[in-house]
């Protein structure tokens, strides 16, 4: 898979998973934009990799298609969009469910991979380089596919990007664009505060880190369109994971056809 002179715009990208993919792809030869809520870190890795910073809180559309424009007018195109930022609420009692803290944790999970999403296709039916890769690379976890009991918001959330994603997929297939979800277990990022990190380890618990998951990051956008709509599964240790759903039988499927253009 040749990926030299072409672009990705990463979300997220200034630490943890973003920051691995964003490296990765810089070294595939790639052009990076890096896309950040936290300016500093994504100046930071933009200039390790040779790329352009875009802070932006992705919880805003606004923010999120301007910095899809800001990368397309430095580049003159986007083919990869790795939309990878996101946020856990802690687990507690639904009874008492922040309701702000609710909203942020969808804006940020589900509506920047669906505006970013319909973003990156915008960006992406502008270019196309014949038999080279288009892909949209959305983020979600292990609890989009296992649910995870302790936060069942978060895996809410990641369900939905799951969910999405699949149901996309075989659409922009159509037009030569691909799209996958990664589903990392737990990650060495931020996103594992230092203490129970310890545990974790001290449980015997290993956590992935998060090259793995550049690793299949990688792997999703070199795979044919006819394994769109997959979720590559990252464990610790271990090579990604192409996770197949079993069919279900029944008569929805006369009427469950993708839309095309």
């Amino acid at each position: 898979m040749d990926l030299t002179g072409l672009t990705a715009l990463v979300t997220g990208g200034g630490s943890g998973i973003g920051r691995s993919t964003a490296r990765r792809l810089a070294g595939e030869g790639m052009k990076v934009c890096v896309v950040d809520l936290d300016e500093a870190a994504a100046t930071a890795v933009a200039e390790e990799v040779g790329g352009v910073p875009i802070p932006a809180d992705v919880a805003d559309r606004s923010a999120l298609e301007d910095a899809f424009e800001r990368c397309l007018e430095t580049f003159g195109r986007i083919d990869v969009a790795h939309l990878n930022a996101g946020v856990s609420l802690p687990p507690g009692d639904i009874a008492d469910l922040d309701a702000e803290s609710y909203r942020r944790s969808l804006a940020v999970n589900i509506d920047h991979v669906v505006f970013g999403t319909g973003a990156a296709v915008r960006a992406m039916r502008l270019t196309a380089a014949e038999g080279r890769p288009r892909a949209v690379v959305a983020t979600s976890s292990l609890a989009g596919i296992d649910p995870f009991f302790p936060n069942a918001i978060y895996t809410l959330t990641k369900h939905a990007v799951v969910g999405f994603i699949r149901a996309l997929a075989p659409e922009l297939a159509t037009e030569g664009i691909g799209a996958h979800v990664i589903c990392p277990g737990l990650t060495d990022t931020a996103m594992v505060p230092q203490d129970r990190k310890a545990a974790l380890i001290q449980a015997g618990m290993p956590l992935v880190e998060p090259e793995q998951i550049a690793d299949a990051v990688l792997a999703a956008i070199g795979s044919p369109l006819e394994v769109t709509g997959t979720c590559w599964i990252g464990n610790p240790g271990q090579p990604p994971l192409r996770w197949v759903y079993a069919e279900v039988p029944g008569p929805h499927k006369r009427i469950n056809i993708p839309n095309r253009r």
